[in-house]
């Protein structure tokens, strides 16, 4: 019996991106069921009852929530190219870095371009891109899985890719090739990895998004 696998999702969120992504690398077909959130579905309730949010991996009726554990269900459950790392202290570090990403430079980088954005938060918001940076210089490698993307990278999805829109959105600047060398490197060659490419929503669509968002009026 073939595998049943449904992705609940919305277009445009780097988080429904890891998952996709994930599924891309390993080659799964699943079905891509988009949600309007300002109505949310029945059946999203009913797989994320706690969160209510996307994106929910279902696979053969069991659901699983939030971006990184599916990410790492997908990497348990189906062989091939792997996402962590086998070696048990590696795996661990590259947790380690997922949660940093999603726990300091995310929240710090919408502080920086909401509506309370200032000096603090941009000082802020490029501490942690640094942190990375520095990650990323001590590793001397191409991707921060090394010369293959691993959960760290896909973790990092949103800087890869939405940062650089919501910059040209709010005309505003944190990350430039001077400042920050090897994170521009490493965003370019991410982006353009045919298995990244293949499942990033159209770049004009998130910037119209991110313009009304974050553009100044």
């Amino acid at each position: 019996m073939a595998d049943e696998v449904k992705l609940y999702a919305v277009a445009g969120s780097p988080f429904v991106c890891r998952a996709k992504i994930a599924l891309n690398m390993k080659g799964i077909k699943y079905e891509n069921l988009e949600q309007d959130l300002s109505n949310k579905s029945a059946e999203l309730l009913k797989y994320n009852p706690v969160y209510k949010k996307v994106p929910v991996l279902v696979h053969n009726g069991n659901p699983i929530s939030e971006s990184l554990l599916i990410v790492e269900y997908i990497d348990e459950v189906w062989k091939g190219v792997p996402i962590l790392p086998q070696d048990p202290y590696e795996k661990v570090v590259a947790r380690f870095w997922a949660k940093f990403i999603d726990e300091k430079c995310i929240p710090a980088l919408y502080k920086a371009f909401g509506p309370d954005g200032n000096e603090e938060t941009d000082k802020e918001a490029c501490e942690q891109l640094q942190i990375l940076e520095n990650e990323l210089k001590v590793k001397a490698t191409k991707f921060f899985g090394g010369d293959n993307i691993n959960l760290v990278d896909i973790a990092a999805d949103f800087i890869a890719y939405w940062l650089g829109i919501i910059q040209e959105a709010a005309e505003k600047t944190l990350v430039t090739k001077d400042k920050f060398p090897k994170l521009t490197e490493w965003a370019d060659d991410f982006v353009n990895l045919e298995v990244i490419n293949q499942v990033l929503p159209p770049r004009e669509r998130l910037l119209a998004f991110f313009k009304k968002r974050f553009g100044k009026a």
